[in-house]
């Protein structure tokens, strides 16, 4: 079984939202994400999906997102990114699609391997960071925490998180320091939509963890292969 990911879908089948208002890149990207994911995914793969994936406010609204993702091969594991609004009760989301799993506060077994995450938030390490930030962003680490403990006695363990861990400038947070306290191996994020960020992002080994950025963007809307378990 081989492993993918790719985040910051933005799907907007139902919703007035051309993605190349943000550039000619995202020129029909929906397509160019389709053919390189029947290319090299099959129905026995897993794809990890880390948040941003629909513009609709409503589920009723991302359904038909929702749908195209269910259609194409493989299993889909997924979190909320900041734009999912219409992600509402995982438990209510998991019972209506059988090949997308919305991850919230758990862990996914996959083999050896447990899939945990969550959205995350902005770095405490950001100028801006107000106290409003500092509520969201304790939330997010108690969720995370959640996710982590809910993986028990896996042998490895990869996490998805939206927003970046930490901020380009600084490779520390107190988001990566619980992310040492378990058998980590691997996290990827994405959220990132710029050659600057992109280029300050924290990639690579850090610490003993691979950290992996997956903005569809930024990988040309190709899923990034990550590994067979």
């Amino acid at each position: 079984m081989k492993i993918f990911a790719i985040g910051d879908l933005h799907l907007s089948f139902n919703a007035n939202k051309p993605m190349n208002i943000f550039g000619a890149g995202w020129e029909n990207h929906y397509k160019r994400i389709e053919k390189n994911w029947r290319k090299n995914i099959s129905y026995e793969d897993v794809v990890l999906i880390p948040g941003d994936i629909s513009w609709a406010m409503r589920f009723q609204q991302a359904q038909v997102d929702l749908d195209w993702l269910e259609a194409l091969p493989g299993k889909k594991i997924c979190i909320k990114g900041n734009h999912d609004y219409w992600w509402d009760r995982p438990k209510k989301l998991n019972e209506y699609y059988k090949q997308i799993v919305f991850l919230q506060n758990t862990a996914y077994r996959i083999g050896e391997v447990a899939i945990c995450g969550t959205r995350g938030w902005i770095s405490p390490n950001t100028s801006s960071f107000t106290e409003e930030d500092s509520r969201i962003y304790e939330r997010e680490l108690m969720r995370l925490d959640l996710s982590l403990k809910a993986a028990k006695e896996a042998k490895e363990i990869w996490v998805m998180l939206h927003y970046p861990p930490t901020t380009q400038q600084e490779h520390t947070s107190s988001l990566i320091e619980k992310l040492t306290g378990y058998p980590v191996t691997k996290v990827i994020y994405g959220h990132l939509h710029d050659e600057i960020s992109w280029g300050q992002s924290l990639r690579g080994v850090y610490d003993g963890i691979t950290y992996e950025l997956v903005s569809a963007d930024y990988l040309q809307f190709d899923p990034l292969y990550l590994g067979e378990v």
